[in-house]
């Protein structure tokens, strides 16, 4: 089992993004049955963002509103929250600077009010103006404080890792990580976590629904969010679906789901290859897919070499963002 902050927490995390998608809204009775079902089922550490939504709707204010109606479920959720995007900045921008990450500290304890501690910071990306031991040093000045309990990075390289190791203890590092994206495992950045013992929080591990049954329905209409993302558009697309057919094949004959394939592949990444602990957040609004989500299913050695020979004969096409979104990106 895995341990954060010294915080038993299972298997697999829960992403709440998209609890607060403008694009695609549920209601908060859904959000809450979504939110519930993931502690049902062991997923006890939730991340969140303080831009995932808009400001006056995002995680925070979600988590406010269950912790308030269930405040016994607040001692056993480890909360991760990313921050320090620019608030109302076009194009996006991230401030690693003391102001820039105390406002957003301070924001989200503002939303919060005291109704859960804000567990671990994460600066959403690198701010390219401010050194990252910078930005280290004032989130460790905010952990002497008292206003966040540990200190997480989020989209960055092996380099970065090592630099911020340095200043400050790190208690996560949040990366990509899934059969379409599994470059985290071969570019320094799951070696260097697991030299310095950092647990990786693997994101997207179903890379937003692209591992899923529903996208090799060709006559489907992909959610409007999926739209910006290179990936899902045209010849990258097609060529994406031939993996997830693969996938696929797999997970008949094995007499489980798509996701379950792809969210255990990414757990089974932990120790092997030399590799630390690596925790997949899938996200998802649905009781039922969280269920599916935290389901074990066994991956024998024959499976996980199969699913290699998948990724290298079957090379994954078009970017993980969008050009103007990869300059903030480090890994």
């Amino acid at each position: 089992m895995a341990t954060i902050l010294n915080r038993h927490i299972g298997s697999v995390g829960f992403g709440l993004m998209g609890l607060t998608r403008p694009e695609s809204p549920i209601s908060q009775e859904e959000a809450f049955a979504a939110m519930n079902a993931a502690l049902k089922h062991g997923a006890v550490y939730f991340n969140g963002g303080e831009f995932y939504g808009t400001p006056d709707r995002n995680s925070l204010h979600l988590l406010n509103e269950y912790f308030t109606r269930y405040p016994d479920n607040a001692s056993k959720v480890v909360l991760a929250i990313k921050g320090a995007r620019v608030p109302g900045a076009l194009p996006v921008a991230f401030d690693g600077s003391e102001e820039g990450v105390r406002r957003s500290v301070d924001e989200c304890l503002r939303v919060l009010d005291g109704k859960k501690s804000l567990d671990i910071f994460e600066c959403a990306r690198v701010d390219p103006k401010t050194p990252i031991e910078e930005t280290m040093r004032i989130l460790g000045v905010l952990v002497k404080e008292g206003k966040i309990k540990g200190i997480g990075l989020s989209e960055v390289k092996e380099e970065t890792i090592r630099r911020a190791a340095k200043v400050q203890t790190i208690a996560q590092v949040e990366v990509e990580l899934s059969l379409w994206s599994p470059d985290v495992l071969y570019n320094g950045v799951a070696k260097a976590c697991a030299e310095l013992g950092i647990p990786i929080i693997a994101y997207a591990p179903l890379s937003r629904g692209g591992l899923t049954t529903e996208l090799l329905a060709e006559d489907k209409k992909l959610p409007a969010h999926l739209s910006r993302y290179p990936r899902f558009q045209g010849v990258s697309l097609a060529a994406n679906r031939k993996l997830t057919q693969k996938v696929h094949e797999m997970a008949q004959e094995k007499g489980c789901s798509v996701p379950q394939i792809a969210i255990n592949w990414v757990r089974a990444q932990s120790g092997r290859n030399g590799n630390g602990t690596i925790i997949p957040i899938p996200g998802a609004e649905k009781p039922e897919w969280i269920a599916e989500n935290c389901t074990s299913i066994k991956l024998t050695e024959e499976d996980l070499e199969k699913l290699d020979q998948i990724l290298r004969t079957i090379p994954v096409q078009g970017g993980r963002y969008s050009e103007a979104e990869n300059k903030f990106s480090e890994g």
